[in-house]
């Protein structure tokens, strides 16, 4: 046998190596996915259990988002000097400890602790994950690649949230964060066997990350992530309530509508990243309007159920559909700091949760009722596509447009993700 054909079939195929790493990659995020979203329906299981109130209950599901984002700046500073498959391993080694914590956390406080914990590595590994997917294939395909490592924590909606809350309710709430680390230990052997091992960047340092924090372009996509994000949480956060008391469907029935949304997420992670690879900026205006119109309709039409059904599932996909452009984007405009960048997404959303459930929150207190919400987040997505559009603009100003600038932007992109 020849050496050529004694290889292994990973190092003869360029395209096998990336699927089986961004695969590996999505694990984590199907892992990270379903102990973000599962708790919230182990809420009362938890409070029964360590003795706490439901308000109390949910302030484990803040501390969990407090350390999304806190984390994602803080570790990958402290990690800038790693090779990135190095630093995604410990990533989800952390993740796994705090979960496994929560397992064995006999107090509140010890809860809240190991929960805040568990967070940490959330936004910090997408962002790593991120810009490891998008090294490993042509710089027209990256948002493809991105959206398949988000696929990991759409499909937890569909599959990991049901079967883990199902799973919680029936043998105690802790299995939840079993079954969870028990993902991330798997994540941490296929990260390990399947993601390429690169050196780190001769130029990579704490300064070099935090240089993106310098950069008005990576504000703006951050806040186009939180503004319009926003919308989509106002929305996602009272969905029980709007589903039974306006839409009249049974509380039976709201695992189905939960998994509809999920399906929504999968699909629309599917688009998102082939719309990023056709535009990353048309592809945010786009779905910044798609987002708007779908939940002026969504107010409007809820009471009707079938009507109901079909917008859960596009309001599900629509979001979904913008977080692989708003991950390219942020790729594009931090050369020499795209981890940090990519990272500080998933802070910016976990903000847009806490802006729109408070939004949507206000709204219901003053009487409003629970489809107010909806065109709340409207607002916010309009908003939102008005902030994407002067930062157009400013790229407009800066450059014109034309195929001389489209090759080099490609090329500062492909440049920056591979660092």
């Amino acid at each position: 046998m020849s050496p050529r054909t004694s290889q292994p079939a990973s190092k003869r195929d360029p395209a096998s190596i990336a699927a089986w790493a961004i695969l590996a990659l999505a694990i984590g995020g199907f892992g990270i996915g379903t102990t973000e979203f599962a708790m919230m329906g182990l809420l009362p299981n938890v409070a029964a259990d360590v003795g706490i109130s439901i308000p109390e209950a949910g302030h484990v599901i803040s501390a969990y988002a407090l350390g999304v984002v806190i984390g994602a700046p803080v570790l990958v500073a402290i990690g800038a000097k790693m090779p990135r498959k190095v630093l995604a391993l410990g990533l989800m080694g952390l993740f796994t400890v705090g979960n496994l914590s929560s397992v064995f956390a006999q107090d509140y406080t010890m809860l809240l602790i190991s929960r805040f914990i568990a967070g940490l590595p959330h936004g910090a590994y997408f962002g790593v994950a991120a810009v490891l997917a998008a090294s490993l294939v042509a710089p027209t395909k990256r948002g493809h690649a991105i959206a398949m490592v988000m696929m990991g924590l759409s499909v937890a909606n569909v599959v990991g949230v049901p079967l883990a809350t199902f799973v919680g309710q029936q043998l105690g709430w802790r299995w939840l964060f079993v079954m969870v680390a028990a993902i991330g230990l798997v994540t941490v052997a296929a990260i390990a066997a399947f993601v390429p091992a690169k050196k780190a960047h001769p130029d990579a340092s704490i300064r070099s990350e935090l240089s993106a924090l310098r950069r008005g372009q990576v504000w703006l996509t951050l806040l186009v992530g939180v503004v319009g994000f926003g919308g989509f949480f106002a929305v996602y956060t009272y969905v029980a309530n709007t589903m039974t008391d306006v839409a009249g469907f049974p509380s039976t029935f709201l695992p189905i509508i939960v998994g509809l949304y999920g399906l929504g997420m999968v699909a629309g992670s599917f688009v998102g990243g082939r719309m990023a690879d056709w535009s990353v900026m048309g592809s945010i205006y786009a779905m910044m309007g798609f987002i708007a119109v779908s939940l002026v309709i969504y107010a409007v039409s809820v009471h009707i159920q079938w009507m109901a059904l079909i917008m859960i599932f596009v309001i599900g996909a629509s979001g979904s559909m913008l977080v692989p452009s708003l991950q390219t984007r942020l790729l594009d405009v931090s050369p020499g700091a795209p981890t940090l960048a990519s990272s500080l997404n998933h802070s910016a959303l976990n903000m847009a949760n806490a802006l729109g459930a408070f939004a949507g929150g206000l709204v219901i207190t003053w009487g409003w009722g629970y489809t107010a919400p909806a065109l709340v987040g409207a607002a916010l997505a309009v908003l939102g596509l008005a902030i994407a559009l002067f930062s157009g603009l400013l790229d407009k100003l800066k450059r014109p447009a034309g195929p001389a600038s489209l090759t080099q932007s490609h090329a500062d992109a492909s440049s920056s993700a591979h660092k």
